[in-house]
């Protein structure tokens, strides 16, 4: 790897910023000062920046339990983003592959790689999300019916994607959905006439929320959870 981006990719540092930092001597290779940002580190080299040993933090893949009143984006007046909760180095270089709304819980996923979170989000994939929802109405058992039909949203052209409905009680379901669209299932829910008043993710594809984290808590990804993306 060039040195610069080695020092954009272990740092704050953005590459221009890592130029000139090489350019003003700041940075050494296994001890000697290199002014050169062409300069490729050798595998397993000691690099230091401003006498600091730098590492690369590879490939990362994380499930995380969000908590409500937390947001899936890096800044927000008014909720803490669900980043802040992951005490990890350069949490700046991860993203999160599907969001949930401030008001929702559940599974989050995330990642800086980002081949692999256009797979879980791309509505190309047909990478089904699994919801548990809690309504302010009774639920009939027609609506299985008309869910995997397809619902009309307000304000969209066609019908959503088929969606597979399970009743739980009267106000309770899962609902598994193949789709990203903005607050799809409670405009979804709306569209029969009803209201979500609680909603929960519990399973993106086939990785399923580990039911040993608590609201807040997050773990690395199995390599069979991140394999099962395809």
């Amino acid at each position: 790897m060039r040195l610069d981006k080695y020092l954009a990719e272990t740092t704050a540092l953005s590459r221009g910023l890592a130029k000139k930092a090489i350019n003003s001597g700041d940075v050494s290779c296994d001890g000697v000062v290199i002014k050169d940002p062409a300069f490729k580190v050798p595998q397993g080299a000691r690099v230091c920046f401003q006498g600091e040993v730098l590492a690369l933090v590879g490939v990362r893949y994380l499930m995380l339990h969000k908590p409500v009143d937390t947001i899936c984006s890096t800044q927000d007046e008014y909720y803490p983003s669900v980043i802040s909760l992951l005490d990890i180095p350069r949490p700046d270089k991860l993203h999160i592959a599907g969001r949930l709304d401030a008001d929702t819980t559940g599974l989050v996923l995330i990642t800086d790689d980002g081949h692999w979170s256009h797979k879980v989000t791309s509505p190309k994939r047909d990478c089904a999300k699994r919801y548990r929802v809690k309504l302010a109405d009774p639920l009939t058992a027609d609506l299985i019916d008309t869910f995997a039909q397809g619902l009309q949203l307000n304000g969209e052209d066609g019908l959503t994607k088929p969606a597979r409905l399970e009743i739980l009680g009267d106000t309770e379901a899962l609902l598994s959905i193949t789709e990203g669209k903005y607050h799809q299932v409670k405009r979804m829910f709306a569209a029969v006439g009803n209201k979500v008043i609680g909603l929960h993710r519990e399973a993106v594809g086939a990785i399923e929320l580990d039911p040993e984290l608590l609201p807040g808590e997050w773990r690395y990804l199995t390599e069979a959870e991140i394999a099962s993306v395809k």
